[in-house]
């Protein structure tokens, strides 16, 4: 016999319905256009700074030598590695031969060729040059196949005293690519030493303006923020500046950096004392973190100033820094840093393929459950779903998992995890 359905009973007129639609739609579209959700593109876990002056064609070759040259001089094995760094035997092998051949691959993920702190003030003919010089070199390291995935320059800042050079160098190290063939698609610049909303708000009309001269789409070009000022995370008037800069940017905003050293001496840390764990830069990271979430804005850490270089000893201490406040960086969803010498690759990679290689298990098999809707352990839900499912993404982007393995593992392909880590919006607010 067929079960009667329930009678449902409802008080409230559809004028009502209608009304509250028509109230909220510019909400709606509001949600849409300031909180598009992350982009779901690979991103890089590193951001290396070489001084304009000092980059070659050969910079990136050079990087991976001496990494790989580091590597066998004090960890020449997978054990003696592991030793160091503190891995556990199952661990041990894997992380070392994924460093050692993404050393050997590709060592660098993103490049900023540096006009700024690491630059200097060198003249204008000479800094002329150097950007026109930079600009030869990038194109020729994209047409041959050698550049970096992402690469770019960091120009100096709008401030008053410098802004005149900051923009000539980036309108010769733009135009230079134009005229040698076009822009590359892993073009970054970063807008350094950001005060105010109104800086960001400049850099997007200078970027329009060139798009709108060469004939290129508006929005072509986006820029990263540095926040290096305690007025980007407090304004004068108490609230949050850096959102406003995210806002400010018109969509072009694809990067929030931490500076580690300047920051920390803007709030009269130490020097001794400077360092992308301070309470300060905890902080300053954790506003960034809020600001940019849902944006589509990601947040990079800032690097450490310890460089692994001197006697064994001391290279494994240096190592062992990096190592740790690289895992930290990561447990806090800070998936990318900066790295400033090549002994810092060694460190980079270990810290990225172990946290992903060491909770691929765990995650796989919540995911799995979840997919399944089996019964296990702990009761997930849709928002839980998405980031485990971006974890693994990111996991097997970054070269820390094979999609083989976390499919086999989960029984879902890339496509479904794709589903899984950019839900729609309105998936996140059902529960499971």
């Amino acid at each position: 016999m067929a079960q009667q359905a329930e009678h449902v009973v409802t008080s409230l007129p559809e004028t009502v319905r209608a009304q509250v639609g028509a109230a909220l739609a510019p909400v709606d579209a509001e949600l849409a256009r300031r909180y598009p959700g992350d982009p779901g593109t690979r991103q890089p876990v590193h951001t290396v700074y070489v001084p304009a002056d000092a980059l070659t064609a050969d910079t990136l070759a050079e990087w991976g030598a001496a990494a790989l040259a580091a590597l066998d001089e004090h960890a020449p094995d997978a054990g003696a590695f592991a030793r160091v760094l503190g891995l556990g035997d199952d661990l041990a092998q894997p992380v070392h031969d994924r460093v050692r051949a993404k050393l050997a691959r590709g060592p660098v993920e993103d490049l900023r060729i540096d006009f700024e702190d690491g630059y200097g003030d060198r003249g204008d003919a000479e800094e002329d040059e150097a950007a026109a010089r930079a600009a030869r070199l990038v194109h020729a390291a994209y047409a041959d196949g050698t550049a970096a995935p992402w690469t770019g320059i960091r120009m100096k800042c709008l401030e008053a005293p410098v802004r005149d050079r900051a923009l000539r160098t980036l309108d010769i190290f733009l135009s230079g690519l134009v005229a040698a063939g076009g822009l590359p698609d892993g073009l970054v610049l970063t807008l350094p030493k950001v005060t105010y909303p109104e800086q960001v708000a400049a850099m997007a009309r200078v970027l329009g303006a060139f798009e709108e001269v060469h004939g290129l789409p508006a929005g072509r070009l986006g820029f990263e923020i540095q926040i290096e000022t305690s007025q980007s995370i407090l304004a004068a008037d108490g609230t949050a500046a850096v959102a406003r800069m995210i806002h400010a940017a018109g969509g072009r905003a694809t990067g929030l950096h931490y500076g580690t050293f300047d920051y920390s001496a803007c709030l009269g840390v130490s020097a001794a004392h400077q360092s992308s764990d301070h309470p300060a830069a905890d902080h300053a990271k954790a506003v960034m973190q809020v600001a940019a979430a849902g944006t589509g804005v990601r947040v990079c850490d800032g690097s450490t100033n310890v460089l692994p270089v001197g006697t064994r000893a001391q290279v494994h201490e240096a190592w062992r820094l990096h190592y740790g406040l690289t895992r930290r960086a990561l447990a806090r969803a800070y998936y990318q840093g900066w790295d400033m010498h090549p002994g810092h690759l060694p460190t980079r990679y270990a810290a990225v393929y172990a946290f992903y290689r060491e909770g691929l298990p765990a995650a796989a098999e919540r995911l799995a459950t979840y997919a399944a809707r089996a019964t296990g352990g702990v009761l997930d839900e849709p928002a839980t779903a998405k980031a485990l499912s971006g974890y693994l993404l990111r996991g097997i982007d970054c070269g820390a998992l094979d999609i083989a393995e976390v499919t086999a593992l989960t029984g879902l392909d890339r496509a479904a995890l794709t589903v899984y880590a950019a839900p729609r919006r309105a998936d996140l607010t059902t529960s499971a």
